[in-house]
């Protein structure tokens, strides 16, 4: 993925995020499959090509989806949910683009070498 694929595609991500979080209410909030269900919905073997985009996404709704526990949607009361902000999302994106660890172990060696 080049960079001007990653600009296209980012901007999908972002409307698909705003899709789901728009429709999260509409959504079960725990799965109805079967424990194992993806197994037998993966090829036996990694692909040898990289996939387009579409087909992945495409997966991702097919496949990935109808497991997921939704944390966020207001009848989840298990855990608190947390991270799902449109600000806590960007700064994600940022973080993840930093490549930020939010530390640094030379400032706690140092710290703690000299007192």
């Amino acid at each position: 993925m080049d960079v001007e694929d990653f600009r296209e595609h980012g901007k999908e991500m972002v409307e698909y995020i705003c899709e789901y979080l728009s429709t999260l209410e509409e959504r079960r909030v725990t799965p109805s499959v079967e424990p194992g269900y993806l197994s037998k919905l993966l090829p036996q073997q990694a692909p040898q090509e990289p996939e387009d985009w579409a087909t992945i996404m495409a997966d991702v709704d097919s496949k990935i989806m109808p497991g997921v526990t939704h944390w966020q949607h207001r009848r989840f009361h298990a855990y608190f949910p947390s991270g799902n902000s449109f600000p806590s999302i960007l700064g994600d994106m940022l973080a993840d683009a930093i490549g930020c660890i939010g530390f640094s172990w030379v400032r706690i060696f140092l710290r703690t070498v000299t007192g």
